[in-house]
């Protein structure tokens, strides 16, 4: 029988999973902030220049990717959601204590896709609300990036110090 000393030390980097969870619980009260003030999809809310909140629904994936098709896309993406997810924690399992940024970066992928995972299983749909948009001089005006959310933020920052792991300290992400 092993102690409990000797499972601690096989867990690896298991206790970032608190980062999940915050992000998890941030993504799911913004998104029924979002639903109970915007109320219907396209209500806009002005933050700030450049910066609204509407109320937006995706079936796909980043940018409506498959979003137009006929439901098997929800039961797909919550698969690969869920496949992700189990790669992710055994990866952070395996994680050695020295590997916080690493651990970071993975515990706020993970957070993201169980968000977002959650509102696939829920509602056929991932809830968006976060609209960034600017102007581009002589190219364009109002240039709309996609609606997004906190989960997908979590997701993009989470990755984006990964790729920056790998690329510049190999040795933290190995």
């Amino acid at each position: 029988m092993r102690s409990f000393r000797s499972l601690s030390a096989d867990t690896g980097m298991l206790g970032w999973l608190w980062v999940s969870a915050v992000v998890i619980f941030l993504d799911q009260l913004t998104k029924w902030m979002a639903e109970s003030s915007l109320v219907d999809p396209g209500n806009t809310f002005r933050v700030l220049p450049h910066l609204d909140f509407t109320l937006s629904y995706n079936p796909g994936a980043a940018f409506s990717f498959l979003g137009s098709q006929d439901g098997w896309q929800r039961w797909f993406f919550a698969t690969l959601a869920v496949i992700v997810c189990v790669f992710i924690v055994n990866w952070l399992r395996r994680l050695k204590k020295r590997q916080v940024w690493a651990a970071v970066g993975l515990a706020l992928v993970l957070g993201g896709a169980i968000g977002n995972l959650i509102d696939r299983l829920l509602y056929g749909k991932v809830i968006d609300f976060i609209a960034v948009y600017f102007d581009i001089p002589f190219v364009m005006e109002n240039y709309h990036f996609a609606i997004f959310n906190v989960a997908d933020m979590a997701i993009t920052g989470g990755a984006i110090l990964l790729v920056f792991l790998s690329l510049f300290a190999a040795d933290e992400i190995e």
